[in-house]
């Protein structure tokens, strides 16, 4: 009879606590390893062009005065034809001196035909007024904290004329190895390290195979591209939310017919983050941005009949946000399982098998992007060393989920903003609010007191 008591209390924990984990994250993820392999031993190379077209280069400037040259070198130095290249450098209020950078940079580069054009409207209507100056036959953005890896603008252009019916494309985002390996602090690079891990296998398996299934949520800001055709027959980029990159996907895809793809050999070397105040921000302002873009949608932008496109939302906000809550409180019920006559091994043994089974994903996927890695030997080389860290991904997305978590909450009752609390910032509103909700019974109570003793004395006196 206690055989079968535990049985069944343990088949009751183990269908509330592992099933939704297992089922929506862990066996997607072993699915996705296959179809990567597969994709990989299927797809044929694309073969480059000989007559390479006019391309349209846009790069937003915000207080960039410290990477925009390094942006700038990068086109310079990249294998496509620079009599081909024109680019926009679009600058929206920024206080640096990055105009100064951007003029050095013309004296250095003379061959590059770059032009500075003035924004004081926000980045949505700067990248709209360069969208209307363009000229090419595809629009490229790149960001100006980062740099392009040298032949990532030639793979992206040879894969948009191998295939007519692309409209639109993502490359792949990796943090900069060699800023990495400037970081002096251990905890900041173990922690930059994770995220180069993170970022891997965020393109090179996420997105690589939402790519294959006609799934990618949202084009990447810092590299993607459009045909010219394309991007001027939608509605151009939307100044009511901060992730305009999703907002113009959505587009593409819902409103133009056209597939987002993965250009996963287009690689762009994005800065890595300061620090976990950056992350914090960072992280929230995409998970306000998602909810922000999916909500336009779902109420103007989207008929009823258009089943592909509520499939895609609702099974992304179904992961980002429905399924967020439940996981909070099995986080925080794990402790109150013991009083429910749970053994602490079974909670400990559990956790542990989650966690391995999140692992073994993982190094599914490591393996996978060393195959895709095969093309850039000095990255692959990094990515391989980082081998021992991939154990700890599963950790580093567990802290992420909190912070699209804390997103989620903040965005219901304060307005879109590139300028967000950080996390130093949110602890010390914590504390504030903490010691605010402390004085007011406090101050209640001296009010009560008064009161009685005015009584009292009134009393006394007569």
């Amino acid at each position: 009879m206690r055989i079968l008591d535990f049985l069944c209390s343990s088949i009751v924990f183990w269908m509330s606590w592992i099933i939704i984990p297992l089922l929506v994250e862990i066996l997607p993820a072993i699915g996705g390893f296959f179809i990567l392999v597969k994709k990989k031993i299927v797809q044929k190379p694309v073969e480059p062009i000989t007559n390479y077209p006019e391309i349209c280069i846009i790069i937003p400037v915000y207080n960039s005065a410290d990477t925009l040259k390094s942006c700038i070198a990068s086109i310079y130095h990249s294998t496509y034809p620079r009599h081909l290249m024109r680019i926009y450098l679009i600058h929206n209020e920024g206080q640096d001196n990055s105009f100064e950078i951007f003029q050095e940079c013309q004296r250095e580069f003379p061959e590059l035909m770059m032009q500075w054009l003035n924004s004081k409207q926000g980045k949505a209507k700067a990248l709209n007024l360069a969208l209307y100056n363009s000229e090419g036959k595809y629009i490229i953005h790149i960001d100006s904290d980062g740099r392009l890896q040298e032949d990532a603008l030639k793979n992206m252009v040879n894969r948009f004329e191998a295939d007519s019916e692309i409209g639109c494309m993502t490359g792949v985002i990796l943090t900069d190895k060699d800023l990495i390996r400037q970081e002096k602090s251990y905890w900041k690079r173990l922690l930059q390290r994770l995220e180069f891990c993170e970022y891997a296998q965020a393109f090179l398996s996420g997105r690589n195979f939402d790519s294959e299934l006609n799934s990618i949520f949202t084009v990447s800001g810092a590299f993607s591209a459009f045909r010219k055709s394309t991007i001027l027959k939608s509605q151009l980029y939307h100044t009511g939310t901060v992730s305009e990159d999703t907002q113009v996907t959505f587009q593409v895809r819902f409103l133009l017919k056209q597939r987002i793809y993965l250009c996963e050999n287009a690689i762009f070397l994005s800065e890595p983050i300061s620090g976990i105040n950056q992350l914090y921000t960072q992280r929230q302002r995409w998970q306000r941005g998602e909810i922000e873009v999916s909500r336009l949608f779902f109420n103007k932008r989207l008929p009823t009949a258009n089943l592909l496109a509520r499939s895609l939302m609702f099974r992304t906000l179904l992961y980002d946000h429905t399924f967020a809550f439940p996981r909070m409180i099995w986080y925080f019920a794990l402790g109150c399982l013991v009083f429910k006559n749970y053994s602490m091994r079974l909670i400990i043994f559990s956790m542990g098998l989650i966690f391995g089974l999140y692992i073994i994903s993982a190094y599914l996927y490591y393996f996978s992007i060393i195959r895709y890695l095969a093309d850039f030997p000095e990255i692959k080389k990094y990515y391989r060393k980082c081998g021992l860290l991939i154990a700890l991904l599963p950790f580093f997305n567990f802290m992420i989920f909190w912070i699209r978590l804390a997103g989620i909450i903040n965005s219901i009752d304060s307005q879109g903003s590139w300028r967000t609390r950080n996390l130093t910032e949110e602890g010390r509103a914590a504390v504030q609010e903490t010691e605010n909700m402390i004085a007011r019974p406090l101050q209640w109570l001296a009010t009560l007191r008064g009161f009685v003793n005015v009584e009292n004395e009134k009393n006394f006196e007569e």
